[in-house]
């Protein structure tokens, strides 16, 4: 399996059993060794007390785009930290668009940067994530 099939297998085997993600309508795609694309559209029931979207809700989209880059190696890999900055609030019917990007992978360790954008690309958030790899496989023994 080259390494850009084994990503699209990881990605697929997680997409099936993330709940959350699909719950919320987040699409994943983009998918490469250490990078992903989650995409996700602003729904009223996504809508803090100012009318505008939460952010807990911008965090997990960047979330998730950054799981899905982390674990494109076939090894369960989880967040070991995260900082997120806020520059624009995401309103109603916002189609937004997490792109993630690995920095740094060293050893079980690694770095991860994410930028969420409206589709008209401007930047509503900067996430960046640090990662820590297992040792089991995400596609099982034959992965």
């Amino acid at each position: 399996m080259t390494p850009q099939e084994l990503a699209e297998a990881c990605a697929a085997a997680l997409y099936a059993t993330d709940t959350a993600t699909r719950s919320l309508g987040i699409t994943i795609g983009g998918v490469a060794p250490g990078r992903a694309t989650a995409w996700m559209t602003v729904t009223g029931s996504m809508l803090n007390g100012h009318a505008i979207g939460h952010g807990g809700y911008v965090f997990l989209l960047a979330d998730t785009a950054f799981a899905f880059a982390c674990n494109t190696y076939d090894r369960v890999t989880v967040a070991a930290g995260a900082d997120v900055s806020f520059l624009e609030p995401a309103r109603p019917g916002d189609e937004l668009t997490a792109t993630a990007v690995e920095r740094s992978r060293r050893g079980r360790s690694g770095l991860y940067d994410v930028t969420v954008s409206r589709a008209d690309g401007t930047v509503l958030a900067e996430f960046r994530g640090r990662s820590r790899s297992s040792t089991s496989p995400i596609l099982g023994a034959g992965g």
